[in-house]
């Protein structure tokens, strides 16, 4: 079955999502060590959180890019990241999918979350077709996420050292078994419709080009 473009896939309890950050020890290792995001972790600033172990990889170059040396596995509740989702608008602007470019303005700066739609990576982390959500939180939804919404912070960095050692060596098949174990996450009715450039382009078409 081909794998639907705009989908979060996720490691998912009935009571929580798993999402991965990447950052320099003084700030990772201090948070896997507490449970929690450090008095230094600043929650004024936007932070983004990415279901997909992959993509993370992708971005952090395996736990090998400078200042994100430590990786994460941030385990918060449902309701908490579909509170975020609810809030959230796109990261940018898409012409027939939002009214005008003003308005998706206005969203943006009231937005306490934005999502980006980014290709899914494989273990070579080349690009995939589908995409992998990745989730911006600012302001309320950043300090609900480091004080409220997290249930368990724990270091993946070895993990990830060791998934990149056997992709090194061409053992895709052990590596792929190491994996997290993602999987399609039940969306409540509606959650991603604002979200999703698909879902609205199949009633608003975009114009054609002159």
């Amino acid at each position: 079955m081909e794998e639907p473009k705009y989908r979060i896939r996720a490691l998912h309890t009935e009571r929580t999502i798993t999402v991965y950050q990447a950052y320099r020890p003084g700030i990772g290792l201090p948070a896997a060590r507490d449970g929690r995001f450090p008095e230094s972790w600043k929650r004024d600033r936007m932070t983004w959180i990415k279901p997909s172990f992959l993509w993370m990889m992708y971005r952090c170059g395996w736990g090998e890019k400078e200042g994100q040396e430590t990786v994460l596995a941030v385990e918060i509740t449902r309701e908490g990241f579909e509170w975020a989702l609810r809030n959230a608008c796109l990261s940018h602007y898409k012409r027939g999918f939002h009214t005008d470019q003003a308005s998706w303005k206005r969203q943006l700066r009231q937005a306490p979350a934005r999502v980006q739609w980014d290709p899914e990576r494989d273990l070579h982390l080349r690009p995939l077709a589908h995409r992998s959500l990745q989730l911006g939180l600012a302001g309320e939804a950043s300090r609900r996420y480091a004080d409220e919404w997290t249930v368990s912070i724990t270091d993946v960095t070895p993990l990830a050292h060791e998934v990149h050692g056997l992709v090194r060596g061409g053992d895709l098949e052990a590596a792929a078994r190491l994996l997290p174990r993602e999987e399609p996450y039940k969306e409540p009715a509606g959650l991603l419709d604002h979200l999703r450039a698909d879902h609205l382009r199949a009633r608003t078409p975009e114009p054609a080009e002159a």
